[in-house]
């Protein structure tokens, strides 16, 4: 896909590309400049350790949006995919 920059140095990520990555309005992005490209990334959500019961578990220290199915269904397809590509 191609996309340009404006004027104002503001980049338009296509529809496809931000839902392949999740990428959603308002989500904090990371930015880089690596190896001659530039990689954009999604900030890791801040969690801390709980002890619950027998288990130990990652507990956001912010808001998440629920994890829907089509999600989920998405990520197994992708690693599904992944992982094939190995074979």
């Amino acid at each position: 896909m191609k996309t340009t920059i404006d004027a104002a140095g503001r980049l338009v990520i296509p529809k496809a590309v931000r839902q392949l990555a999740g990428l959603t309005p308002g989500m904090p992005i990371n930015v880089r400049y690596r190896g001659g490209c530039i990689e954009l990334e999604p900030e890791p959500i801040v969690v801390e350790m709980v002890r619950q019961g027998r288990l130990t578990v990652a507990v956001p220290k912010s808001a998440v949006p629920a994890l829907g199915s089509n999600v989920v269904e998405k990520t197994r397809e992708a690693l599904q995919r992944e992982r094939s590509a190995f074979d």
